[in-house]
């Protein structure tokens, strides 16, 4: 439901009431059109608050920035905790928005994968964050070890609530960057499978995606690339890796996963890897 018909009994100009928000928890963020002076940002939070019981705190969202995926977000209304435990799919998320970014949008790929896991799997999510595609993973699929590899020391520590939250044994969360970790010799050739769940340039680690995989396993290679560039660019980049890695390649499938911006899209490419 939009927040103008949540909130149009009450004195706010429409044109005001933003149309992009979500809901993370007890935490709604919201975005509001460039130039709306903050008390007016106050009202719209308060009004929300009013007729919205579930949600506890109204944020404004900004944008995202830096390589790990930052939200730039303040304070409107409630009770100033950025602080939430969101559920999604029978999985409990803890995070705090003001420094951690979680993507809804993704949903759909996070639930197609877990039907992809094959039993026993040994899996590597190169990008965990605060456990994303992992937790899901070890909680519905078959996978044996998952192995979370996170370089954001925030998210890392919500990922460990995390997997303490959803009493998850199955996961090794590692904390550190995946391109050197891939040069120690106990994390090479050990994945069944490997997902890069990262964006934008998510093609700089395919090299290093290879060097986790046993001789023959699956990559999940997400990446960002305009519309006109699909499906020739994407799959060129990964016939390079492979033959960089002395490697062959069978794609499997590719998906566009959502929107990223104006005529460009956030793709997956589903690919089978023999060594």
């Amino acid at each position: 439901m939009s927040l103008k018909r949540i909130i149009e009994k009450s004195d706010i100009d429409k044109a005001n009431i933003p149309s992009s928000y979500q809901i993370l928890g007890d935490i709604m963020l919201i975005k509001f059109k460039p130039k709306i002076k903050h008390e007016i940002k106050e009202k719209v939070a308060r009004a929300i608050l009013n007729k919205i019981h579930n949600i506890k705190t109204v944020c404004e969202i900004k944008k995202v920035v830096g390589e790990f995926r930052q939200p730039k977000t303040s304070f409107l209304a409630g009770n100033g905790s950025f602080v939430t435990i969101h559920k999604e799919h029978g999985i409990l998320y803890k995070l705090d928005v003001s420094k951690i970014m979680f993507s809804k949008g993704n949903l759909f790929e996070r639930q197609r994968l877990i039907k992809q896991i094959g039993a026993n799997e040994t899996i590597v999510d190169m990008f965990a964050g605060i456990g994303y595609f992992s937790l899901g993973l070890a909680k519905f699929s078959g996978a044996k070890k998952i192995y979370a590899i996170e370089k954001n020391p925030v998210a890392f520590e919500f990922l460990k609530e995390n997997i303490k939250l959803n009493k998850i044994k199955n996961i090794r969360p590692i904390l550190g960057d995946c391109k050197k970790i891939s040069e120690q010799k106990d994390m090479q050739n050990i994945a069944d499978r490997v997902i890069m769940g990262y964006l934008p340039n998510t093609r700089s680690f395919l090299s290093n995606a290879f060097k986790f995989l046993k001789p023959k396993g699956i990559i999940h290679y997400h990446d960002v690339f305009r519309k006109d560039e699909l499906w020739k660019k994407p799959i060129e980049i990964l016939n390079k890796c492979a033959d960089k890695n002395n490697c062959k390649i069978k794609i499997i499938s590719k998906k566009i996963v959502k929107s990223y911006a104006p005529n460009v899209e956030h793709v997956v490419v589903d690919v089978e890897v023999s060594k």
